[in-house]
């Protein structure tokens, strides 16, 4: 069975871990000092010998993006990461802020060197306070001992709470104080991204995975993982289970052996369903437990592996209902932007909240997949495609549960309609 193997969690049981004292008593800024001594042209190939891939969920290799950063365009060049984490289900980030938020910084002035770029920023949601507050002390911290000013500076900076500014176009637009929406691209960031200038935008985790690997070196990351998918990663496991959490792991450990390190499902239930990577990827059942949980992996099995968010569902659960929710918060933050998200996702809605209620008829179901259809891959972003995601797999899974809603006039799961309508057809 594939063992836990802990890098960025490595001392997360230690009560001061998110400290600058601790982080440094753990061999914390090594991998800095050691990068700034190199070139930086070797440390991107550093980074892409290593194999790490971007662990916001497109799983893009992190090495190649910092290569496509113009060099010697006398432009200024921006680092920008995202933390705007706000996807359901999605809680990988925050914990890693705040068990140790320095292994950011690091990675941080690792990647500005890299790139060649004197300014970073970390764009965070506004909601997470508390986490705001052990940044801000953090990068204080680091100020303080002389880790950053000496050429890079940091700036932490706080959105409003958007889902879609964790797309990283509407993000830089968010970062230039104008209404979070996605750009039109070409041009894209690395060559024309935060104020028009060469920019890189990474996901918390991939920068923070950064330092490890100056540290260890590229080998040492290869021989964790699997051939194309590299390293270790964050998986957060929720829902119906004893011990949810954050379990990190090589990448290709499968949802059974992550489910007995946690305990299992609770007792007395089964597994219904579950998201490999957030409530925007196609949902998996007990028939996929021993899918690799990699990005060729998942991929091929159906899904995408996205956030690594395994939220799990046991038979208790009404995947009409469950489905209908994700899609309320998908029609909310859709930004209006683009038509066929705009209008979609609102219909979307109203034929899902029909079907919940065990209202129209079969026919609603082709309709509702034909607006799917309509929506995948002809929205501005993936915000539309995410939010079509549960939607058809569920179809495609649960259809009869669908039936039943209508068959009953009301959600099966509801036990006082289920009891009359047994009754009323004694």
């Amino acid at each position: 069975m594939t063992k836990l193997v802990p890098v960025l969690s490595a001392h997360w049981d230690e009560k001061d871990s998110f400290t600058i004292e601790a982080y440094t008593r753990n061999g914390g800024y090594k991998a800095s000092k050691k990068a700034l001594a190199m070139d930086p042209d070797a440390v991107i190939q550093l980074v892409k010998d290593s194999g790490l891939r971007g662990r916001g969920g497109a799983g893009f290799p992190t090495g190649m993006k910092w290569g496509f950063i113009p060099q010697g365009d006398d432009k200024d060049h921006y680092l920008v990461v995202n933390a705007d984490e706000s996807e359901p289900g999605t809680c990988k980030d925050t914990p890693l802020l705040l068990a140790n938020p320095h292994v950011l910084i690091e990675g941080c002035i690792i990647a500005s060197h890299a790139i060649r770029a004197k300014h970073a920023f970390i764009y965070i949601r506004g909601e997470v306070t508390h986490v705001v507050r052990r940044l801000n002390q953090a990068i204080e911290d680091a100020y303080k001992a002389g880790h950053l000013g000496n050429g890079i500076e940091l700036v932490l900076h706080v959105g409003a709470g958007a889902y879609i500014c964790g797309e990283e176009t509407a993000l830089l637009d968010s970062l230039e104080g104008f209404r979070g929406q996605p750009r039109l691209r070409p041009p894209f960031p690395a060559i024309a991204g935060l104020y028009a200038r060469p920019t890189v935008v990474n996901n918390v985790e991939s920068i923070a995975s950064v330092p490890a690997i100056i540290e260890n070196g590229a080998e040492w990351y290869q021989a964790m993982g699997t051939e194309k998918s590299k390293g270790t990663t964050l998986y957060s496991l929720s829902g119906h289970v004893k011990n949810p959490g954050q379990f990190e792991a090589p990448l290709g450990i499968t949802l059974r052996e992550i489910l007995e390190l946690s305990g299992g499902i609770r007792s007395g239930h089964s597994l219904k369903f579950w998201t490999p990577g957030g409530s925007s990827t196609p949902l998996f059942t007990a028939e996929h437990l021993d899918v690799p949980l990699d990005y060729e992996g998942v991929s091929a099995a159906g899904s995408m592996l996205g956030t690594k968010a395994l939220q799990i569902f046991d038979e208790t659960t009404c995947v009409v209902r469950a489905v209908l929710r994700w899609t309320e918060f998908y029609k909310h933050e859709s930004c209006g932007k683009c038509t066929p998200c705009r209008e979609g996702t609102w219909w979307l809605v109203q034929i899902l909240r029909d079907l919940e209620n065990g209202k129209g008829t079969e026919a609603d179901l082709a309709k509702l997949l034909d607006l799917c259809d309509n929506i995948m891959g002809r929205s501005f972003c993936a915000l539309g495609d995410g939010a079509t995601s549960p939607i058809t797999s569920s179809i495609k899974y649960f259809r009869e549960e669908y039936i039943a809603h209508l068959t009953l006039g009301a959600c099966p799961f509801d036990p006082v309609a289920s009891t009359l309508f047994e009754l009323a057809n004694k």
